[in-house]
């Protein structure tokens, strides 16, 4: 008997050795205590208790790896109704993987941590055998993006401050409500230094536990964040790999949901912000308005510097060696001046000038000096423009046109209407910049013409010998003063435009602030912090999607061309506290339209240095993720150059639990059925851009034949059907999105209970549909992973107890599937 005991752990060493879990060197060492078990239903009636450590190291023994203990395993013939299995748990100490490596590397290790892993094994419907690991890890990304966004949120409001000052004087009416904004936006600032000064103390786990959730210091950090990867090894087959982001909903939990949630607040407040308007004497400007204000702010601030520093490389490449390189700079300065005059053409900009003319503390008095005068005093704003078009003159022979006089506004109590004010006068302003640019081509145009000349007389001279040489005319040497005139000009011209737009947009953002009474201010923080997890979320699943691909030469490409999509499922109800959370998570999504992301050049393999960073402000934000050199040197030439990458989220809910039980018979579940709804739409439409731009070979191939098309139709029917807990429409969008090189993200209240049953249901569906799991066995193999795997591990990880927070009456409400094994759930304190 012991000779057998000897060669069936031989075996199972031999098994080991060959698993594709295992590194190249493995140590093994034998404890006392026993908490594996070997049963052996055949040749003996024996059953021996051992524990194996395994130590993982590199092949030259330089670094340990990870350590893995075995905790179960069975071994031996298979009974009748039996799933063979063994698990294992896995805590990665450091990585040396290669840097493409899906499991292991510096680029997966340095954002994902602390993995546990769980390992079976499965029949098939051909009776073979299909190994399964499963590896949970929590996320660097959990802590670093809010408290990035937290510092961007800080600096935001200071530069917000410091345009509120910009505004120069104002009537005593205007300066006082200017005043109350400043202090609303002082005190956020303290709020949130305070808030990261806590963050920054906090050691320790890189998630923060369900149990944590209302805790106001945390209430920036998503709940429970994980990544879940299934890796499926099937016989002469190439392993295939399934991701799921788990996270807690995205809600303001530490601030409730007695009055609703964002969706249900924002648009209380609006309506508010009408009457509050007319007290204080604001012009009301509708969200769109003021979202269009902030991009145009952003704009001015972007295209500024970017046209000056143009305009200076115009001027020193002018005095190189060949003119093409100055067409190709004058090409760049002419398309974002073109830019910049767009964006200010917007009359918003015209009628906020208006208004900030009237809130001068010399409105009044103008008004009746001008009743007394007639005439019209110049405007000093229009000095360099007026100077440049002198100057212009000479070039092209254009005239400037005569300023007509005007008169001043009557003043009235009421908001002005600003009708005998010149309106046309912000129309000149920003033309000035284009007619200063047209001047500049066209002196260009005329240089390259002598250049041209001078060329078919004595091929030896250059374009910089005719602007610098002294012994060509003296009208040469002027045309080069003419010529840094002119840029000058335009620096000027472009930096008083944007000058005036940046006031008169900041002018829109203080009514706005002015009208928005303490609840406004709390509906900032609370869409912060809501946005902050989100965010998190968003920029884990899409590292992992991105280290997982970047040998998928169809999904590099899908990438650049149209985007991602992110497909956020949720399993709230639409009962009680439930509906706060759900309008929260609902805006917090929506809000990732604002985010782009964009691939760069690690500084080096460090794990600071492949940390994904976020930059920008509110109304649009970029995430960056470093790859290591020669990860990046691989990739298409769009994605090396930085191009923003767009990702697309999408939110489909349906509640499983007996609280929506109630809300289908006697409450109101119209909210989930206008997410449903309005989410299709979205992901139909990026479906359509898909097809239109992506070749099918760059979709991943699928086992089952249904066709995206036809599952879109289907869930299009779902959506619209009337049936109690349709989780079909999880099920279709889950399978779509993964068609689609989507990103998968499951939440619900804390990512722990009902999260748990439905990533579970979804690898095991995965393993019927696509790699032949015995139908027989699939129940078996979902109890299996439910009592053993990833998802319980987590539930320990939140609340030190190995049992989901069910009760036998909830789960009745539960749809079958849905349902825990006996032993597994229990009342706990979640």
């Amino acid at each position: 008997s012991l000779r057998k005991v000897s060669h069936y752990r031989s075996k199972m060493e031999a098994d080991w050795m060959s698993f594709p879990l295992l590194h190249d060197s493995i140590e093994y060492q034998t404890r006392s205590k026993s908490t594996l078990s070997f049963m052996f239903k055949q040749d003996i009636d024996l059953c021996v208790c051992v524990v194996v450590s395994m130590c993982f190291r590199t092949a030259d023994d330089s670094a340990k790896v990870g350590t893995v203990v075995v905790s179960r395993m069975k071994m031996g013939e298979i009974e009748d109704g039996e799933v063979d299995h063994f698990t294992t748990d896995m805590h990665q100490k450091s990585s040396h993987g290669s840097v493409n490596d899906k499991d292991n590397g510096p680029i997966m290790n340095a954002v994902f941590k602390n993995a546990v892993c769980k390992v079976y094994r499965f029949q098939t419907v051909d009776s073979k055998w299909m190994l399964v690991r499963e590896q949970m890890a929590e996320c660097t990304l959990s802590f670093s993006i809010p408290k990035q966004l937290i510092a961007l949120y800080i600096q935001e409001d200071t530069c917000r401050i410091q345009e509120l000052k910009d505004l120069g004087e104002l009537s005593p009416h205007w300066d006082n409500l200017r005043k109350d904004v400043i202090s609303r936006y002082d005190q956020i600032i303290k709020e949130y230094q305070d808030t990261l000064a806590e963050l920054e103390k906090l050691t320790g786990p890189l998630f923060k536990p369900s149990c944590s959730k209302g805790q106001k210091y945390l209430e920036f950090i998503p709940i429970n964040l994980h990544t879940q990867r299934m890796r499926v090894m099937c016989p002469r087959k190439t392993d295939s790999f399934y991701d799921v982001v788990t996270v807690g909903a995205p809600a303001a939990h530490s601030q409730g949901f007695k009055n609703g949630g964002l969706q249900k607040l924002l648009s209380k407040y609006e309506s508010e912000k009408k009457s509050h308007s007319t007290a204080y004497q604001c012009i009301y400007y509708p969200p769109e308005q003021t979202a269009k204000a902030r991009e145009i702010l952003c704009v001015v601030s972007q295209l500024q510097p970017h046209i000056s520093a143009l305009a200076d490389q115009l001027l020193q490449t002018a005095q190189q060696s060949s003119s093409q390189p100055l067409r190709d700079v004058l090409k760049s300065l002419e398309e974002k001046t073109e830019q910049f005059v767009h964006a200010l053409k917007d009359e918003l900009v015209k009628s906020a000038l208006l208004a900030l003319h009237a809130a001068r503390p010399g409105y009044v008095s103008k008004c009746q000096s001008s009743a007394q005068s007639s005439p019209a005093r110049a405007d000093p704003h229009l000095s360099t423009a007026e100077k440049q078009h002198s100057v212009c003159n000479n070039v092209d022979g254009s005239q400037t046109p005569r300023r007509e006089s005007r008169e001043s506004p009557v003043h009235s109590d009421s908001i002005p209407h600003h009708k005998e004010y010149d309106e046309e006068e912000w129309d000149r302003v920003w033309v000035s910049v284009a007619k200063s640019l047209n001047c500049v081509i066209a002196l260009v145009d005329k240089l390259q013409e002598q250049d041209n000349n001078n060329q078919e007389s004595a091929p030896s001279h250059t374009l910089a010998d005719v602007i610098t040489s002294h012994k060509l005319p003296v009208a040469t040497v002027v045309w080069w003063d003419e010529l840094a005139v002119l840029v000058q000009s335009l620096k000027k011209c472009v930096a008083e435009v944007a000058e005036r737009a940046r006031r008169s947009v900041s002018f829109v953002l203080l009514q706005e602030a002015a009208c928005s009474t303490a609840q406004g201010l709390q509906l900032q923080q609370r869409r912060d912090a809501v946005f902050s997890q989100a965010l998190a979320a968003l920029a884990c699943g899409f590292a992992m999607r991105l280290y997982a691909g970047l040998e998928d030469k169809g999904f590099l490409r899908q990438l650049h061309a149209v985007g991602l999509v992110a497909q956020f499922e949720s399993l709230l109800s639409t009962y009680s506290e439930e509906i706060g959370m759900l309008e929260d998570m609902e805006v917090g999504i929506s809000d990732l339209h604002r985010v782009t992301f964009r691939i760069t050049e690690a500084a080096s393999e460090e794990a600071v240095s492949l940390q994904p960073t976020v930059s920008g402000r509110r109304d649009h934000y970029t995430v960056e993720v470093p790859l290591p050199h020669h990860a990046f040197q691989a990739l298409p030439e769009e994605l090396r150059e930085g191009k923003p990458l767009r990702v697309l989220p999408v939110l489909f809910n349906v509640g499983i639990n007996e609280q929506q039980t109630i809300a289908e018979r006697f409450g109101d579940i119209s909210l989930q059925e206008r997410i449903n709804q309005k989410n299709f739409e979205i992901l139909e439409g990026y479906y359509k851009s898909l097809t239109d731009t992506v070749p099918s070979e760059c979709l991943p191939c699928f086992q089952t034949q249904t066709d995206i098309k036809e599952l879109l139709d289907t869930l299009g029917q779902n959506v619209v059907t009337k049936k109690r807990k349709n989780v079909e429409i999880l099920w279709l969008a889950g399978m779509i999105c993964r068609r689609m090189n989507g990103i998968r993200l499951t939440s619900c209240k804390s990512a722990k209970d009902r999260t748990s049953m439905s990533v579970t249901l979804e690898q095991c569906s995965l393993l019927r549909d696509e790699h032949q799991l015995n139908k027989d066995y699939f129940v078996r193999a979902l109890d299996c992973m439910r009592r053993e795997g990833c998802r319980i591990e987590n539930v320990q990880k939140n609340i030190k107890c190995r049992k989901y927070a069910f009760n036998m009456l909830q789960l009745m409400a539960f749809p079958k599937y849905y349902r825990p094994p006996e032993g597994t759930y229990g009342k706990v304190d979640s």
